[in-house]
């Protein structure tokens, strides 16, 4: 009997320890399928299999929820992406290359790609959402991307621009394609028919487009 109780304890201390994850991927769903607005946080709970009551054990606020989902979705994936900066030892277009890459295999694919829709949204109606995902998200992608174009610059390998502008140029085909997937694909609308394909050709011509050779 004492055995049954001490190998139940482990299980129920896994399940609390794992149920924050677990009620923000029920959240990041519903944030995605409903919006902000419509999302409840009876819903979110369950959608994660937990009472109401438990949900504001870990979070306060549907608020508090979007920032745990920013904070344990998009930015370990800032954080990859600046770890690749610190430790790059080649060429800076391979670097930027790669950071394009890695950025649509880790969210692109994901319901993670959802959340700038979300937030076009939305925003006018939440800006204190608005505001922590562009001070945590938009602002940290346009410093780590900043800096490679810089380095590119300094290095000659990439031709003088205007880095605030180009930065956003860079960025704006995949925040369009994870947009266009959210929105007009899912009414039967054409989609990008090879994603893979639309991120080599737009990685080539930013490329061609940086560089100094002629």
């Amino acid at each position: 009997m004492n055995q049954q109780t001490n190998s139940a304890a482990p299980t129920r201390q896994r399940r609390k320890e794992a149920r924050p994850a677990e009620l923000t991927a029920a959240a990041l769903e519903l944030f995605v399928e409903r919006g902000f607005a419509a999302t409840k946080l009876d819903d979110v709970a369950a959608r994660a299999g937990v009472s109401k009551g438990t949900l504001y054990l870990y979070f306060a606020s549907k608020e508090e929820l979007f920032k745990a989902v920013i904070q344990q979705g998009i930015l370990p994936v800032l954080e990859e992406g600046e770890a690749m900066l610190a430790q790059h030892q080649g060429d800076a277009s391979t670097l930027l290359s790669g950071l394009l890459l890695r950025w649509w295999e880790l969210l692109g694919g994901t319901s993670l790609s959802g959340i700038p829709k979300l937030m076009i949204a939305e925003a006018g109606n939440f800006p204190e959402v608005a505001r922590y995902y562009h001070d945590n998200v938009i602002q940290r992608a346009h410093e780590l991307f900043g800096q490679v174009l810089r380095k590119g610059i300094a290095r000659k390998e990439f031709r003088k621009v205007d880095v605030e502008t180009a930065i956003d140029v860079i960025i704006a085909p995949q925040l369009m394609m994870a947009i266009w997937q959210h929105s007009m694909t899912p009414c039967s609308c054409g989609g990008m028919k090879d994603p893979a394909a639309f991120i080599r050709t737009h990685i080539d011509l930013l490329l061609n487009g940086l560089s100094t050779k002629e």
